[in-house]
């Protein structure tokens, strides 16, 4: 009777183990994962394409940038400390996540030829 008694306790443990270690593996695989939107921005003289952009506030963003004629750079001081230049034939990345909503403006920060200071655009942030 001992015997059976430790069998049906070990059984019982294990069984409320696994319904305890199933329980939390299925709460964490239904927690929101953080994502990251990846928006591909082109840059050529003198021009972002696109240059608006809209996000949700707390929103991850990776602006994945490229130009093809000359080296570029790319800011949104009001967003982001992070800045990159844009090289030929690569790809940049800007990431960020969005906090207060607003329109904010970007630019290129390298100076890149005669129509340097109208190249610019915006994003927009939204609820």
């Amino acid at each position: 009777m001992n015997g059976s008694v430790k069998t049906i306790g070990a059984f019982g443990l294990a069984l409320a183990t696994g319904i305890a270690g199933y329980a939390v593996a299925g709460w964490a695989s239904e927690a929101p994962v953080n994502t990251v939107r990846v928006i591909k921005v082109d840059s050529k003289r003198y021009e972002f394409i696109p240059n608006e952009l809209t996000v949700k506030k707390g929103e991850t963003v990776d602006i994945e940038l490229t130009t093809h004629d000359v080296v570029m750079g790319f800011a949104v001081p009001d967003i982001t400390r992070e800045r990159t230049n844009i090289l030929p034939g690569q790809v940049a990345h800007v990431r960020f996540t969005a906090t207060k909503v607003g329109t904010f403006p970007f630019l290129c920060d390298v100076f890149c030829g005669s129509g340097h200071e109208d190249m610019d655009g915006t994003i927009t942030v939204v609820e």
